[in-house]
C-alpha cells in the first residue's frame, strides 16, 4: 500500500506527525448524537430576543458608518469595495425595515448579512502594504509546511535505505526551496508560493512511492475495502496535481508525446477503478487505482522529476 500526506504549518516532530495524519482521509465519521442534534434544531428554531436584535442593529449600524472600517472603505476609491459597503447599507436598512415590522429572524437574518458583507469591502479596500504583508505570510506559513513534510520525507527515507531514487528526490525538493526563498527575497511572493506548491507536492508522492509495499492495511486499520479505495483516490489525486503543477511551470499544458501515453494509460485506469468500485466491487477498484497511479509516476519521471521507488 501507499501513503500520501497533507500540508502542515508547524515545524519539529508535532507538526511531522499532523503532516502524517492530515493526509490520510476521514471516513466513517461518527453522526451527531441525536440529543445534539435536537438541541441544534431547538436553537435554530427559536425566535431571537427583540432586546438582542436591537442591540445588534446598534453595533451593526456603527460599523457600517462609523468604524474604521468603513472610513477606509470611503477613503480607497475602490469601486468594488465602495459597491460592497453600499450593499451592506441596503441590507442594513432593510434590517431596520424587518424590526420595525416585527419580524425579528429576517432582522437577525440581514444584520449577518450586512456585517459579513462590510468585512468583505473592507478586505477590498485594504492598502497595497496590507496586501503585499499577506503575500509574505501565506509564503512563510507555506514555506514552514513544506520544511516539515520534508523532514518526513527525510525520515522515511532513512528508514527506506533500500528504495531507490530518494536521495535524488530529496535534492530535488531541497533546489525547489531555495529558489522559492530566492523569490521571496526579490519580493516575488506569489511565484515563490507557485514553487512552494511544486516541492510540497512532489515531497508528498515521494513519500507514498517510498511507502509503496508497506503493510499500510495494518497499521491504518481500514474499517472496510471502500475505505481503503478512496485512500487510494487522494495518492492518484496527489500525482495528478504534480503533474499540473509540472506543465505549468514548463509555461503550457501539453505534455510531450512519452508523457501523454503514461497519462492516457492513467486516466483509463481511474476510470475503471471508478467504475468497479461504482459496482460496488472495491478491491479491484483499489488494484486498478494502484496501476494508475504507477502509470503517474512513469508521467512525472518522463518530466525530469524522479519519484523514488
Amino acid at each position: 500500500m501507499k501513503e500520501s500526506f497533507a500540508c502542515v504549518g508547524l515545524l519539529g516532530r508535532a507538526a511531522i506527525v499532523v503532516a502524517l495524519s492530515a493526509a490520510m482521509p476521514v471516513f466513517a465519521q461518527q453522526p451527531e448524537p441525536a440529543s445534539a442534534a435536537t438541541a441544534a434544531q431547538r436553537i435554530q428554531a427559536r425566535e431571537p430576543d427583540r432586546a438582542q436584535v436591537e442591540r445588534r442593529l446598534e453595533s451593526v449600524g456603527t460599523l457600517i458608518e462609523k468604524s474604521s472600517a468603513a472610513r477606509q472603505i470611503e477613503a480607497s476609491g475602490v469601486p468594488e469595495a465602495l459597491q460592497r459597503h453600499e450593499q451592506a447599507k441596503q441590507a442594513y436598512r432593510d434590517a431596520k425595515t424587518a424590526f420595525a415590522a416585527g419580524d425579528l429572524a429576517k432582522a437577525s437574518t440581514l444584520l449577518s448579512t450586512a456585517s459579513m458583507t462590510v468585512f468583505q469591502a473592507a478586505r477590498l479596500a485594504a492598502p497595497e502594504t496590507v496586501t503585499a504583508e499577506k503575500h509574505e505570510k501565506d509564503f512563510r506559513n507555506k514555506l514552514e509546511s513544506v520544511k516539515a513534510l520534508l523532514s518526513a520525507q527525510k525520515r522515511i527515507a532513512t528508514e527506506k535505505s533500500e528504495v531507490k531514487g530518494t536521495s535524488e528526490s530529496t535534492r530535488q525538493i531541497e533546489s525547489l526551496l531555495a529558489d522559492a526563498e530566492q523569490k521571496a527575497a526579490a519580493g516575488q511572493f506569489d511565484a515563490g508560493r507557485a514553487t512552494l506548491e511544486q516541492a510540497y507536492l512532489l515531497a508528498k508522492a515521494s513519500v507514498s512511492s517510498m511507502r509503496s509495499g508497506d503493510t499500510l492495511v495494518r497499521s491504518l486499520n481500514f474499517a472496510s475495502k471502500e475505505e481503503e479505495y478512496h485512500y487510494e483516490v487522494d495518492r492518484n489525486d496527489t500525482h495528478q496535481m504534480l503533474i499540473k503543477v509540472l506543465l505549468e511551470d514548463k509555461g503550457g499544458t501539453s505534455a510531450n508525446p512519452r508523457m501523454q501515453e503514461f497519462l492516457d494509460s492513467a486516466a483509463s485506469l481511474r476510470r475503471d477503478a471508478e467504475a468497479a468500485a461504482a459496482r460496488g466491487q472495491f478491491a479491484v477498484g483499489i488494484e486498478t487505482l494502484e496501476r494508475a497511479t504507477g502509470e503517474l509516476v512513469k508521467a512525472i519521471r518522463s518530466a525530469g522529476i524522479y519519484i523514488p521507488g
